[in-house]
């Protein structure tokens, strides 16, 4: 194995058994792992809902409930997969299940000028371009929007997103494939560059 391989693959290693030992100290009820395991994943779950629920307040509710959740079920965590992808699986099924309460999917996207930033400096579109686009996404169907979503904004790779949709990864793969064309579609009118 290759000195770089083997350099990630003990990496891998050593965060396993840092998120096992974590997982261990909260469920023996150490408050402050729970912080550390809360702080370590909130921002990414939270920017992940909020871009599918648009409301702030909304989002920060189900991220609680998620977490919530989550430190309820922490004892079922097997470690098949990364704890990061276990607690995006809740956040996906919580947020859907949050917005059926709701009874009402308002705009799901929104622009991400009102999100706190993150320390990430993005270029500016033109205002058109991101309105229709905007509409564009909210228009498709939940299951493309948010495989889209997850990985053409949020850059989930289809394995993760096929274990958070519960879904097989060429389902995915293909799911992704028809929201671009239907978004390619959408926005035909801003292809026509002139030179």
């Amino acid at each position: 194995m290759p000195r770089a391989a083997f350099a990630i693959e003990q990496s891998r290693l050593n965060d396993r058994t840092e998120e096992r030992a974590l997982i261990t100290r909260v469920l023996s009820g150490d408050r402050v792992a729970a912080r550390q395991m809360y702080d370590a994943h909130a921002p990414r779950v939270h920017r992940l809902i909020y871009r599918f629920v648009g409301d702030t307040d909304l989002a920060k509710e189900l991220t609680q409930d998620t977490f919530v959740r989550a430190f309820a079920q922490l004892g079922t965590f097997r470690g098949d997969a990364a704890l990061s992808t276990w607690l995006r699986q809740i956040a996906v099924r919580t947020t859907s299940n949050g917005m059926r309460k709701v009874k009402t999917f308002r705009r799901r996207e929104t622009d991400l000028d009102e999100a706190h930033p993150i320390g990430v400096t993005t270029r500016r579109a033109d205002p058109d371009l991101r309105a229709r686009l905007a509409s564009a996404i909210d228009a498709l169907p939940d299951s493309l929007r948010l495989t889209v979503v997850m990985h053409d904004i949020e850059g989930y790779t289809h394995a993760e997103i096929a274990t958070a949709m519960g879904v097989a990864e060429g389902t995915c793969k293909s799911r992704l494939f028809d929201a671009r064309a239907v978004l390619r579609k959408a926005l035909a009118e801003f292809a026509d560059f002139k030179d």
